[in-house]
């Protein structure tokens, strides 16, 4: 065939343009049809308009927008919105540093974004986009905060929180990664502020238990969340403090109640209140506040990490041991954290090893009570943490310690001083933060009636513009008056509003519920609506949420399916985490200088080559490095497809119609329609249920290949058309999701009336698609003794024929007896023989 002399370019940025306004114009982007078909909601996580998009928003979205392309095609009615994450630090703090206002920052970062999606070609219904930062859609998220508030589950308490300096704000357990500030990486410190907490440790339990649900979700995404929310099984004890003019007793979780006659003293945390309760001597108060400051400059990971130096001081008081009666000293020290079980622990130095470690530094009695071979051994050179013979513990010695934990429990629970229990890892949600740009927290607080609701009419409390935002500490609105002088909505007399704003994972917890009607003005959502799009089929994004996000929304889905205004137990049916795009090895940050954005490689090559490259660059589940000679690559490709596109479209124009695809095909032909079929097949299963996307633009790659062979090795007077035809279109549809915008200037040069991205998928045949030679291995014992090229869906008993006379197979087999003939049809054979 002759190759095309137009002598046209690749005008990817034009032809990109022209069908953006087209698309505009005709609503292309509307994947949803009609209520009375099949549902189908494909979300990625909304991203927080703090600046340009970059690869990872690139990715992420280029792998949702294709997934909901191929669904709506396949006859689903499809929503896939879009969203922008509006409030919280990452907004505020660009806002900061480009000395704007962050509404002002924040609304022409989403023009930007915006922009850029739809530069990228992503079909979303832009009209329907929600803002967390809008009146109308925070009302909503202040009145759930008031929902909890009526359930018991909001709850403001005095506790010591994790501050980080820089941020100048309290972070939650969760946005403290390695003892320091996942947003600015300062170290993290704590401090005692009186928060607002939601009280998801009331639902740990239940989201363990849940996972049985999550059937779509990645095992690895699971165990991150199980070991965040760690369940523990075990007893709560009561050790009562000495010599006490009150009765003060003091609760500790174990997970070995088989060791407590080998607890040789007792731990509280230093920042415990009752640390200041309980030390009454003068002498003991001025040790416990130099070793407790100099604790308390300790981050939480220091302090928990193995190798830390344990340090610690006594308080001067005892507490009873339970189990035997034995008063033991109370201590603090630096390796027991407040947040974790009750704040105190029973101390086994021979049983556990950084107890071990502080006995030995402060001379404290080691006492073994677990033996592992029964015998009691005069001096221990180190902590026996495993199982074994209860010795030195009373009327329990002699008992395997597995047992003696089950008649410990007994034990306790008989005589009222212990009971079985459950602890958990997971603390309450801090959701209170002290800076400006964020949802302000719907409480008053009067004198007369104490903390008062903001009524439900008076929602939403909107944050006023006029503030100066700087972070100091103390939430800015505290220093607004206009909005901190209010009056009683029970009393009417003088009040004042809480000055914390809401943390913006609160807002991210339940938006994939207000795309199902983002205009709804009578409540958060149409219950109807979400009735129908309600649980999200596919959702899309980074696993760095997996303990944020993604507990927090499925807590807060918890909480609404409680109070009956959802009937589903799980908001997402599926999750895919994608990987991390890197540049020279390392997480592309903006901090680091090795940024690629999106807009340098669509404004020079087109948004398809960035699409394309993005999705072939590897596995989309895994870490990749970007490369621009990849980027090339792709472009190169694109072009070798519009060459073939344009030079078929000519032989099909003159030649009209002529040749039949059922008719005689020639060997290549033949080829050619198996691999089209094949490809059709690879391409669908590959994305839509395995996530490889660079794998299935591999075939359509092969595809292109062979079908420039048959363009160089036969004649165009020979050439089937009808097959040409098909291949051509088929291989527009099955790129268009990929690259929407060539295959739609392509697909109307081809003379097609209407757009690709309406057409319906297609469907592979099955037995068009075999191969018709496959190779089968032939096995000995289960290894590979010799293959052959069989045609395909040959029949077992003809396959065993071909094995039994293979001279390889006979010299394997020689003398021996068979024992049986297992056959895989189209795989291998196996034959097992005794010997």
């Amino acid at each position: 065939m002759e190759e095309t002399t137009e002598a046209e370019v690749y005008d990817s940025l034009a032809m990109e343009k022209k069908w953006i306004k087209i698309w505009d114009k005709e609503k292309i982007y509307s994947l949803r049809s009609d209520y009375d078909k099949p549902k189908y909601y494909v979300l990625e996580m909304f991203p927080y308009p703090s600046g340009k998009p970059h690869m990872g928003h690139a990715r992420n979205y280029t792998i949702g927008d294709v997934i909901a392309r191929i669904i709506a095609r396949k006859g689903y009615s499809v929503l896939h919105p879009i969203g922008y994450d509006a409030f919280g630090l990452p907004a505020e703090n660009a806002a900061i540093k480009s000395k704007t206002h962050p509404k002002d920052n924040t609304g022409a970062n989403i023009d930007k974004m915006r922009k850029a999606l739809k530069r990228m070609g992503m079909s979303y219904e832009f009209e329907d986009e929600i803002i967390t930062s809008s009146p109308d859609y925070y009302k909503w998220t202040q009145w759930f905060f008031l929902l909890f508030y009526r359930m018991g589950l909001a709850e403001k308490k005095e506790a010591p929180v994790n501050w980080c300096s820089s941020c100048q704000t309290v972070l939650a357990n969760e946005q403290v990664i390695s003892g320091k500030c996942e947003r600015c990486d300062s170290v993290v410190t704590k401090r005692t502020l009186s928060q607002w907490f939601f009280k998801i440790t009331k639902y740990a339990q239940r989201l363990l238990d849940d996972m049985d649900l999550l059937k779509g979700w990645p095992e690895r995404v699971l165990t991150i969340q199980k070991n965040w929310i760690g369940r523990s099984e075990g007893a709560e004890v009561k050790f009562k403090l000495a010599d006490a003019a009150e009765d003060i007793t003091i609760p500790v979780f174990t997970t070995r109640p088989d060791t407590l006659y080998g607890a040789t003293f007792f731990i509280i945390a230093p920042e415990h209140p009752l640390v200041d309760k309980i030390v009454v001597d003068d002498k003991h108060k001025e040790e416990i506040n130099k070793v407790r400051s100099r604790i308390l400059g300790q981050s939480d990971m220091e302090r928990g990490a193995a190798e830390v130096e344990k340090i610690g001081c006594f308080t001067g008081r005892y507490v009873v041991n339970p189990i035997n009666g034995e008063k033991i000293p109370v201590w603090i020290a630096n390796y027991v954290l407040l947040e974790y079980g009750t704040g105190a622990v029973m101390a086994v130095p021979a049983h556990d090893e950084r107890d071990y470690e502080f006995a030995s530094r402060y001379g404290i009695p080691i006492r073994e009570v677990i033996s592992p071979d029964g015998k009691v051994h005069e001096k221990l050179k180190c902590a026996y943490t495993g199982e074994g013979i209860m010795v030195n513990s009373g009327n329990f010695s002699g008992i395997n310690s597995g047992k003696g934990k089950e008649k410990i429990i007994s034990y306790l629970e008989e005589k009222g001083i212990g009971k079985s229990g459950v602890s958990y890892k997971l603390r309450d949600w801090l959701i209170s933060r002290q800076r400006y740009w964020g949802a302000p927290i719907p409480i008053i607080y009067c004198d007369s009636c104490g903390i008062v609701p903001v009524p439900e009419e008076s929602l939403p409390v909107l944050l006023p513009y006029d503030v100066d935002f700087k972070p100091t500490g103390l939430s800015p609105l505290a220093y607004c008056k206009e909005f901190v002088n209010t009056t009683c909505p029970k009393c009417g007399r003088k009040a004042k509003r809480e000055t914390d704003t809401m943390d913006t994972f609160v807002c991210s917890s339940w938006y994939f519920l207000r795309y199902c009607s983002p205009h709804y003005s009578d409540g958060a959502f149409d219950s109807g609506k979400v009735d129908y799009w309600m649980p999200v089929d596919q959702y899309i994004g980074g696993i760095e949420h997996a303990t944020m996000h993604l507990i927090y929304s499925r807590f807060f889905n918890k909480v609404l399916y409680d109070s009956g205004l959802i009937k589903f137990k799980e908001p997402f049916t599926k999750y895919f985490p994608h990987g991390v795009v890197n540049l020279n090895g390392q997480k592309m940050s903006k901090s680091r200088g090795n940024i690629v954005n999106p807009s340098e490689i669509y404004d020079k090559y087109g948004a398809d080559t960035l699409r394309l490259y993005i999705l072939f660059m590897g596995p989309a589940g895994s870490l990749v490095d970007w490369n621009d000679s990849g980027v090339e690559g792709a472009n190169r490709f694109l072009s070798r497809v519009r060459r073939l596109v344009i030079d078929n479209t000519r032989l099909i124009n003159a030649a009209g119609e002529r040749g039949d695809i059922s008719g005689n095909l020639n060997k290549l032909e033949k080829e050619l329609y198996r691999k089209l079929h094949q490809t059709i097949k690879k391409v669908t299963v590959d994305i839509l249920d395995r996530f490889n996307f660079n794998t299935a633009i591999s075939a359509i790659m092969e595809l292109v290949n062979l079908m420039y062979k048959y363009n160089e090795e036969a004649e165009d007077s020979k050439k089937n058309i009808a097959l040409l035809k098909e291949l051509t279109e088929k291989l527009l549809i099955l790129l268009s999701p990929v690259t929407p915008f060539i295959t739609e200037e392509l697909w109307s040069r081809m003379g097609n009336k209407g757009s690709i991205h309406k057409v319906s998928w297609p469907e592979h045949d099955e037995e068009i698609a075999k191969e018709e030679l496959i190779t089968i291995v032939f096995q000995v014992n289960g290894k590979i003794r010799d293959k052959k090229n069989l045609p395909a869906g040959i029949s077992a008993e003809v396959i065993e024929d071909y094995v039994l006379n293979s001279e390889r197979i006979k010299k394997f087999i020689g003398s021996r007896e068979i024992i049986k003939k297992i056959v895989i049809p189209d795989k291998l054979v196996n034959i097992v023989v005794k010997g």
